[in-house]
């Protein structure tokens, strides 16, 4: 059977229909999109500027900063825009383009949080091997998973999407172009697809969450043969990178762990982790990690005064 496409573009019906709301909520994600970029970008420039990245820690650290600068910067101009204009429409390749960016960097994300948590296991629990098992080399290999995973990921679910028909209605109930709201457009039977989507970002999300908690809980464990001390870095450490992944995995598993359908909190809960969660990980991983805090005062320190810095 052909494939019959006669959509050339969405229309999506955005937070909210009422006037008042949305400009609300123009000023207000106007804001939270400013302290993403703002934020991420101070930890990515401290890191450099502060030359931690040659710790594995903060090199995976300000990679994770970029993938949430790129990550919210794929739907939140656009909605901001679209909260301001009368017709809230995007492209059919717009959406694809948009639908793919969402996965990819949200996947990748995944896995980066997934490999933090290695290399937090590795330096707590065998720190005689860290420096020989987290060398650079490896460092930049798990990277470079972390991003073919995401893509790999992401090119599935795209393709699954594309090659379906879509004859009209083009109204999606969302703000961007997500997996389960596109494809209850599509004028055919896609109970098939939406199983082998579930269980693409299923797997991914359950099967990383897991390793996760296993890998936290066997740190935690260990952590009593550590002093004192030691105990208080690594829970200071630690505790930034299970709140991250508690505010991530949270709405995600909501949102992708389940069958093809959706559901009125959808919106909200996408609000969740495409907005609020790249605001929230520079400010965690700042106020909660105190080599990050020292590091952002030498170095803005020499900035705003370089003359009393120099005597």
């Amino acid at each position: 059977m052909e494939k019959i496409n006669n959509v050339t573009e969405f229309i999506f019906w955005g937070l909210s229909q009422n006037l008042e709301v949305e400009e609300v909520c123009f000023v207000v994600f106007s804001f939270f999109y400013t302290v993403i970029l703002l934020g991420n970008l101070l930890i990515m420039l401290t890191i450099y500027r502060g030359k931690l990245f040659k710790s594995p820690m903060y090199f995976f650290l300000s990679y994770l900063s970029f993938v949430d600068i790129c990550y919210s910067s794929v739907t939140a101009p656009k909605m901001i825009v679209d909260l301001l204009a009368k017709s809230k429409t995007i492209s059919y390749v717009g959406c694809m383009l948009q639908l793919f960016g969402v996965h990819f960097f949200g996947c990748t994300e995944i896995f980066i949080l997934t490999v933090m948590a290695y290399d937090r296991y590795v330096a707590i629990c065998k720190p005689l091997h860290y420096t020989t098992i987290m060398g650079c080399d490896r460092c930049n290999k798990l990277l470079l998973g972390t991003w073919i995973g995401g893509f790999l990921h992401s090119i599935i679910q795209v393709a699954l999407v594309v090659l379906l028909p879509f004859c009209g209605p083009n109204e999606i109930d969302h703000y961007f172009c997500d997996i389960h709201p596109v494809l209850k457009l599509a004028c055919t039977d896609t109970y098939i697809v939406g199983v082998v989507v579930t269980a693409n970002s299923g797997t991914i999300a359950l099967g990383s969450f897991v390793i996760l908690i296993i890998s936290y809980t066997i740190i935690l464990v260990s952590l009593r043969k550590h002093s004192a001390e030691n105990r208080r870095k690594a829970l200071s450490t630690c505790g930034s990178h299970i709140a991250v992944v508690i505010i991530f995995f949270g709405p995600c598993t909501f949102m992708y762990m389940r069958p093809d359908t959706t559901f009125s909190e959808d919106k909200m809960v996408a609000v969740f982790y495409t907005i609020i969660t790249p605001m929230l990980n520079p400010l965690i991983y700042t106020l909660r990690n105190a080599e990050v805090k020292n590091a952002m005062k030498r170095l803005w320190g020499r900035k705003v005064f370089p003359e009393a810095n120099g005597k």
